[in-house]
């Protein structure tokens, strides 16, 4: 999927935003933002563009999707993966300095950053109980209410704890809005952060970063562009579709839920780094809001989708398929407390989505009635 950019109507859009300051004599100075046709920034020549460390966190959220599959592994050696950010099959990642564990629920805007610590247990857990059970040819490790096993049906079979969660899929999940649009939505493109200390004066300035090519408020924003183009090919032509977290569920929403939502996220994405560069923060901040909007309604897409499906799947009596689903929309549901509907508060308060995860805390005896009215708030509540 190739994403075409800026329509005539986002031009309109961008030339009816501007700062209007007046002088003693009342004469309007107007600060038009035109943006460039794609994700191009350049000083002297040379790109400012800059998201090293988010592709190194997107890179090592894949090996630990595998890691989280794998019977081999040890508890250590996933830890140091998430916490440590070493262990990797890449060099270049073990030596990054780059983490995953200290960027996952960091913001602690509408939730709570301990959050990170059921990572930790999700480890633990797949370690010591799920990995001696990895051995679909012995019936004495079978699944069964209160004990972690393998479950398997005509369309697959998949290794869960005793709780009857499958662990990868809730920890990717789980990562999915922790990590990757925590750190868009309410880390970088907050205001906040991109306000912090002299940076409007520094960008006003041009004062760049010492040995960097841009300003300080210019890769704020490139980070948190980062979290979702990070393992782009040509992240100036996008296809989406990419490792396990955002990029993958964007392209999925845009395909099948939300025609149209790629662009959109994109072409803000560009209009508001114009906007930096241009100085008119009134531009900046409404982009901001457009992405913060968006990127949140692919997690509650997916969180209802996989609550449908676990209902479907279910009633079709295939129960591993169906408890792969429900794994999923446990992390979705999870990752709503991290979503921003553009004001700064999350479409979902941590509480309500305790509640939800409460409901469904036992897959062995999880209502398909409590899955649809979940389904259906999640789906009136963010207006999807």
């Amino acid at each position: 999927m190739k994403i075409k950019f800026l329509p005539s109507y986002l031009v309109v859009f961008c030339v009816s935003l501007f700062l209007t300051s007046c002088s003693d004599d009342d004469d309007a100075v107007q600060n038009i933002v035109t943006p460039p046709t794609d994700y191009t920034f350049e000083r002297s020549g040379v790109s400012t563009v800059s998201f090293t460390g988010q592709t190194a966190r997107l890179q090592m959220a894949s090996e630990l999707y595998s890691g989280m599959k794998d019977k081999t592994k040890i508890k250590t050696e996933l830890t140091a993966m998430f916490k440590d950010g070493t262990g990797f099959s890449d060099a270049k990642l073990n030596s990054s300095g780059k983490k995953v564990r200290s960027k996952t629920f960091s913001t602690s805007t509408g939730h709570s950053a301990t959050l990170v610590t059921t990572f930790d247990g999700w480890i633990d857990d797949f370690a010591a109980n799920v990995i001696p059970k990895m051995d679909s040819a012995d019936d004495t490790k079978k699944a069964a209410n209160g004990t972690a096993g393998w479950m398997t049906d005509s369309k697959r079979t998949v290794y869960i704890n005793a709780k009857g969660h499958e662990l990868v899929q809730l920890f990717t999940k789980g990562l999915i809005g922790g990590l990757a649009c925590d750190q868009i939505v309410n880390g970088y493109l907050s205001k906040s952060k991109l306000d912090t200390g002299t940076n409007i004066a520094d960008n006003d300035a041009g004062t760049l970063v010492s040995g960097k090519n841009y300003t300080q408020m210019e890769h704020y924003w490139d980070e948190g562009f980062g979290y979702l183009y990070g393992e782009e090919g040509d992240y100036k032509n996008p296809t989406l579709g990419d490792g396990v977290l955002l990029s993958k569920y964007a392209k999925k929403v845009n395909d099948t839920n939300s025609q149209g939502i790629a662009k959109i996220i994109y072409d803000a994405f560009v209009m508001g780094r114009a906007a930096i560069v241009a100085k008119n923060y009134t531009v900046r901040d409404a982009q901001a809001k457009i992405i913060q909007m968006h990127v949140s309604k692919i997690i509650g897409h997916k969180a209802v989708d996989y609550l449908n499906d676990y209902v479907t799947k279910a009633a079709a009596g295939t129960p591993a398929d169906a408890i792969h689903a429900l794994s999923e929309g446990y992390g979705f549901i999870m990752s709503l407390q991290a979503t921003n509907d553009g004001t700064g508060k999350p479409y979902f308060t941590a509480s309500e989505v305790n509640t939800m995860l409460a409901k469904i805390d036992n897959f062995w005896t999880v209502s398909s009635a409590d899955c649809t009215a979940m389904a259906n708030d999640i789906k009136t509540k963010m207006n999807l």
